[in-house]
This record gives structure tokens, sequence and C-alpha cells, in this order.
């Protein structure tokens, strides 16, 4: 299947107290139409706007002059996408139909479904881009799941739900777009009391030093602001936010890397900087799970 990303910009202002940067961030994704990003979802539908873990299936892959190559090579980066949400989701612990989860910076809205899918439960997303709000809802109704999934223009450190009436909720890859103490402590208020937040996310690792100029190319590239380590486990140590996991998928990660560097089509030119950053040590791809106490 394929979906065109057709979606006309809403030009409505952004709820919650918006700042100059927020409205770049908005316009950055209101815009965005990556080839990676669509095409990658037209496999199954699910659009994502993270990257993927795991070993690279060779044997889907087929030889290199098989005429059927490239549309291999795309489905194998969106079943490594699709793996990495699966993982996140693993870590949300017990979720029931009856709970909530909120998917915060939801970008078109695969994870929601996902979520969904294997819990039965609602999910809730928010996202800066009023054009991502759209597509992931046209989506969510595509699918008849739209009673369950929704996703709303909010900004992720002023979310529109009730202090303790979520159990379980996320960030995949947007927790570089704010700043840390402020983004734990929306969690910790949504959340209630044993409930679970999850994120993964792209860190600089402070033994390196200083974030490298891999790491700057990155922030350059997605007009964000990369964090250490640290600053995520102090800054949930700050807000109620206790840490049961905390697992490296730096070496997971790398296949999906190497293999997209490969697929000229997809190709941004971001893709040596994660490649070499992630093999020098001075970038890591962390999931770090933590329980609201």
């Amino acid at each position: 299947m394929s979906v065109t990303d057709t979606t006309p910009v809403n030009r409505t202002a952004v709820p919650g107290p918006a700042t100059p940067y927020q409205g770049d961030i908005a316009r950055y994704w209101d815009h965005e139409a990556r080839p990676v990003n669509l095409r990658l979802g037209d496999v199954d539908g699910l659009y994502h706007h993270h990257y993927g873990i795991g070993e690279v299936d060779q044997e889907a892959l087929g030889s290199p002059d098989d005429s059927e190559r490239e549309k291999k090579l795309v489905a194998e980066l969106h079943r490594l996408e699709s793996a990495q949400t699966d993982v996140l989701l693993d870590s949300l612990g017990d979720i029931r139909p009856e709970h909530t989860l909120v998917d915060a910076g939801c970008g078109r809205g695969g994870s929601m479904v996902m979520a969904h899918q294997r819990f039965g439960c609602k999910v809730e997303g928010v996202t800066l881009s009023a054009k991502q709000a759209e597509f992931g809802n046209r989506r969510a109704k595509e699918l008849g799941i739209d009673d369950s999934v929704h996703a709303q223009v909010r900004n992720m450190l002023d979310m529109p739900f009730g202090t303790g009436t979520v159990r379980g909720s996320w960030n995949n890859e947007s927790s570089m777009y704010v700043d840390l103490h402020d983004l734990f402590a929306e969690h910790s208020r949504i959340l209630s009391v044993g409930g679970r937040y999850v994120t993964i996310t792209g860190c600089w690792n402070p033994i390196y030093g200083q974030p490298s100029k891999w790491v700057s190319q990155i922030n350059a590239h997605f007009e964000c602001n990369i964090h250490s380590r640290r600053e995520y486990l102090r800054a949930m140590a700050d807000n109620r936010l206790v840490p049961n996991a905390v697992v490296d998928l730096t070496a997971a990660t790398l296949p999906y890397w190497e293999l997209r560097a490969t697929v000229p089509s997809l190709v941004t030119g971001i893709e040596e900087a994660f490649i070499n950053s992630y093999k020098d040590g001075s970038f890591q791809y962390l999931l770090i799970a933590a329980d609201r106490v």
C-alpha cells in the first residue's frame, strides 16, 4: 500500500506556552516529507519517525543483482524500525485495555497504532506538527481505530491530560527538542504512581568529554539539541522517575544505519555522522525505562 503525504499544513497556532523555537520545529516537521520516512511506512501503513535495531536479515535482501533489491532493502529497514518500537513497548510493563498511554512527539503515529494493536488500550499522541497529527488521525480512521488512537497539536511540556491519569508514556527520539527537566516534570505529572515512562534516544556520551563534531552535525541537521546520558538520569531523578532499566542499543542500531547508507534514494546525508559517532563512542543510542514513584 502507499499513502502519499498530501495533507495541507494547518496554520492554527500551537496551543500552550509556545516559543519561537517551538514554532521553528513545527514548521520543520510540517514541511518534512523525506522518502526515508514515507517509503518505509508504505510497506505496511505504519509510519514511523525513528530508527531501527537488530541484525539485518541478509536472506530477505536477496542477491545484489535482484531486480527487486531496493524494494527488499526498504522492507528490511522498515522491519528494523518496527522492531525498535516493539522493544519500547516491551518496556512499558503491565498495560491493560482500560489504561491510557501517551506518545509525546508522536510523529505520524506508527508507534501509537502498534501500541493499541498490542494492548487494546487508548493511545493519545501530541506533536507540534499539525500536518503530522492530521496524517496520523487519518491513518487511525482508515484502520477503524480512531476511537482509541488520536493525535493532537500540543506542546509535550504542557500536555492536555489530567494529573495521574496515564499508565504509560514515552518519547521515541523526540526528547532532544526540549529541556529535560521540564519534560520529565510533565511526564511525572500525568503518570499515575507506579506508571512507567520509557524513552529511546540518541545522547552524547559524557565519557567522550563534550559533544563531538558528529553530534554537532546531527543537531544542525535536525535543528535539535542532543542531551548527554548524564542529563537524562539527573532530570529523571529530580522528577520522581526512578530508572529500572538503562539499555545501550548502540550496537543494535548500527546495522540499520549501515544498511540505510547503501540505498541512494533514501540517503539524507546524515548517515555518516550517525555511523561514525556510534563507532567512536561519542554518541550512544539508549533505552531508559523509569517508574513514577
